[in-house]
């Protein structure tokens, strides 16, 4: 290789692992020069990593599997060798709409089969009233948040494409849109959420491990051809990606890891919104109520780093529910082949042993069985057909 890497990102939280292991040198003692690149769109990233702009990105699980496929874009096969962050979105709503489920929600706020409940009840209203569908903004169509905000709705038989309207924002402009009422809620990543609840205009209704206990977030992504002619590379990026996460777990760096992402060229946000969230102990409510949860956002903990095939699978299996593309075995496997486990543990030297299974955990619906998805999806009332 000649030059440093181009890496590119989006300033979240869950790009934490590849800011630090550059800018705390971890990258440059595996021998490593790396230029990190920030971006405000996926699609920006996604198409700047398949024409080779990039060596490497920050990426959403999910388009790392719809490029390999060729959904909805050229078809360049993506190489996951590492997760850079499983759980970490957040649902925000407006006051008014926090208002409306509260005065309808039966149960516990924090359920979040009570809140999609209460939202059929709100969509049920609006429509006799003859009011706007509500909107709400995720960060792309192939994204966990997508996924995330439909899983939840259609629970309680919100037809995500029929009852309201979704639309696709970068995570930078969620705020602003939430503030000028372009969206009634919003599906993101951290720290969007945190800066809504503290300008006022926003509740945080559910973290997405409500939804989902543990799903694959954001990878690190290079294509399949470039990680064939550098598997060096990409070991000695996976090993300091590693370090990176172990450093930014350790109680005791929670402050400066915290300094290093808030810098302007990172995320250009305060630290002590970024340290909220490395916790898992956020503030929810203008109000100043606070929630925790250790499962808020992992990154490296629990086996996180470790890329999961059956992850792959599941994501891919949202994408047939809905309507993204049909179900087929090859590319059941073409999607799963995108984690790859196998680079993750010749680049650490293990085989794999010890690592955190894949507890789904999901809300509602059926067990996840990665050898009958058919079966799994024909459980759910709500979904899409592929034209």
């Amino acid at each position: 290789m000649t030059g440093p890497l181009r890496i590119g990102f989006i300033p979240l939280v869950d790009a934490a692992a590849l800011i630090v292991a550059v800018d705390k040198g971890f990258a440059a003692a595996e021998g490593l020069e790396v230029e990190l690149v920030r971006e405000v769109s996926w699609s920006n990233v996604r198409d700047k990593l398949n024409i080779g702009l990039f060596d490497a990105a920050h990426l959403l699980a999910p388009v790392a599997i719809a490029s390999s496929l060729g959904l909805g874009h050229v078809k360049v096969p993506i190489a996951a060798p590492f997760n850079l962050g499983i759980n970490g979105n957040a649902i925000t709503v407006s006051p008014a709409l926090h208002a409306a489920l509260m005065e309808e929600i039966e149960g516990d706020r924090f359920d979040p089969l009570a809140t999609a409940k209460a939202l059929a009840k709100v969509v049920a209203k609006r429509r006799r009233s003859g009011a706007e569908p509500l909107t709400f903004g995720m960060t792309f169509p192939f994204s966990t948040h997508n996924y995330q905000l439909r899983f939840w709705m259609a629970a309680a038989g919100v037809d995500p494409d029929e009852d309201v309207r979704l639309v696709v924002l970068p995570p930078p402009y969620m705020v602003d849109s939430l503030r000028s009422g372009h969206v009634d809620a919003f599906c993101v990543g951290a720290p969007w959420n945190s800066i809504a609840v503290d300008l006022g205009i926003g509740h945080i209704l559910h973290f997405v491990s409500d939804i989902l206990e543990r799903a694959a977030e954001k990878v690190l992504a290079v294509r399949q051809v470039w990680a064939d002619k550098n598997p060096d590379v990409v070991a000695a990026l996976v090993r300091a990606a590693v370090k990176a996460a172990e450093f930014i777990e350790g109680p005791e760096n929670l402050t400066e890891a915290a300094q290093i992402l808030a810098q302007p060229e990172r995320l250009g946000v305060d630290a002590e919104l970024i340290q909220r969230s490395l916790t898992g102990r956020l503030k929810i409510s203008p109000d100043g109520t606070v929630r925790e949860s250790g499962r808020y956002l992992l990154v490296g903990r629990e086996g996180a780093g470790r890329p999961d095939p059956v992850q792959a699978a599941w994501l891919y299996a949202q994408m047939v529910r809905w309507g993204q593309t049909a179900l087929s075995a090859e590319a059941l496997k073409t999607a799963m082949a995108v984690f790859r486990s196998d680079l993750y543990d010749a680049a650490l030297g293990h085989g794999g042993e010890g690592q955190a299974s894949t507890p789904f955990g999901a809300f509602a619906g059926p067990a996840f069985d990665v050898r009958d998805i058919a079966g799994y999806l024909s459980a759910f009332e709500v979904a899409r057909r592929a034209p």
